[in-house]
């Protein structure tokens, strides 16, 4: 009776998962060589878990959140897999994985390497990026089979080095696709979120994860980059200040010379003649520089050179500029709305394929479903 005793201690009858951490994802329920579930156990299942029941190397039950009575009414595979005799307490030989399907918030990204992009103003420039991002298990089953195994313990850090790639490569696709100037991104990090969770939603899906949220907090230039931009704003300030104060010097300076008690003299005329006429033509020159358009460039977008923005090819590739009417093949600029030949509307509004949304010139994805629109 005492050898009976000590074995019925070793069948549990309570299976449970008490979950004091905050990045624990996959918990096996601890079973010694000695331990046995019995039909007649009670598995728990909280809310955000998700247990799974593993018979010979095979997924055979998954168990959302609820208290379950195990028996072979709400287990099959006792009677498909293991045929046990019917008796009082019969014991199961299984693993049971517990999965946190909660969603896992504040996960730090950043470039481990800069991103590489063609910028209209600067060139080809380096940026750097971080942010946070949330993610959560949404197939408990498929996650086991593709990710983390048979493992006793997988951890959010764990489940980050295989996502992460994931999610730079959508982030740099996002920035490099969108081809907006380094200048502008701070502008469009909302719209850059929604694309990466759009774009990114497949790859998730086929280790049975989803992205929640994805926050970019910062998009930064190369140092000299910086240093230069600084230095443009600095001179831009100045340029305006000290124009509108050599226009004010100069028309001080005519005005003195006009009212010179000395106008009498022959050589305090010449004098301020003279100092009329330079003090007059340096101020006709400012006039003149302030008044001048300043020339524009564009890059070419065959080779990236740097070039006039009325050029018609690439003084590099010589890539044609511009573009081509679709209905008389005539060449047009690439701000023209019309075509100057035929008078066909260049900027025709494209509807998404799949859910006929209006899409903005240039699109590349569709801002209600996400569609990738082809060109």
């Amino acid at each position: 009776m005492g050898l009976f005793n000590f074995f019925k201690k070793q069948l549990l009858k309570v299976i449970e998962w008490k979950d004091s951490s905050k990045n624990t994802i996959v918990y096996r329920f601890p079973l010694t060589d000695r331990d046995e579930i019995m039909t007649s156990s009670t598995l728990v299942v909280r809310e955000s878990q998700v247990a799974i029941f593993v018979h010979k190397g095979q997924v055979a039950d998954v168990f959302g959140p609820g208290t379950y009575k195990l028996s072979t009414e709400n287990i099959p595979f006792l009677t498909k897999a293991l045929s046990l005799p019917t008796g009082f307490e019969s014991p199961i030989k299984a693993e049971v994985y517990y999965v946190n399907t909660k969603q896992f918030v504040g996960q730090k990204w950043g470039t481990q390497n800069p991103i590489m992009m063609r910028d209209s103003e600067f060139g080809n420039v380096r940026l750097r990026g971080f942010g946070v991002y949330s993610f959560k298990v949404s197939d408990a089953k498929l996650f086991m089979q593709e990710v983390f195994g048979t493992n006793a313990v997988y951890t959010v850090e764990d489940v980050a080095l295989q996502i992460k790639p994931l999610l730079i490569q959508s982030i740099t696709d996002a920035i490099a696709e969108s081809k907006i100037s380094a200048l502008d991104l701070a502008s469009n990090y909302q719209e850059f979120s929604e694309t990466i969770l759009q774009t990114s939603e497949k790859e998730f899906e086929k280790y049975g994860l989803k992205l929640c949220s994805v926050v970019i907090e910062n998009i930064s230039l190369p140092d000299e980059v910086e240093k230069a931009l600084d230095e443009r704003t600095k001179l831009g300030v100045l340029e305006d200040k000290m124009g509108t104060y050599t226009q004010y010097q100069a028309a001080q300076a005519i005005r003195d010379a006009a009212q010179n008690p000395s106008g009498g003299n022959l050589a305090g005329l010449g004098v301020g003649l003279g100092a009329g006429t330079t003090i007059g033509g340096v101020f006709a020159d400012n006039i003149t520089t302030q008044n001048q358009p300043k020339q524009k460039f564009v890059i070419c977008d065959k080779c990236g050179a740097k070039m006039k923005e009325t050029a018609k090819f690439c003084p590099e590739c010589g890539q044609k500029q511009g573009l081509t009417c679709p209905k008389c093949g005539a060449d047009v600029s690439k701000k023209a709305k019309f075509c100057p030949e035929c008078g066909e509307n260049l900027r025709k509004e494209t509807k998404c394929p799949k859910c006929n949304a209006v899409l903005k010139n240039g699109a590349k994805f569709c801002p209600e479903c996400g569609t990738k629109v082809e060109k």
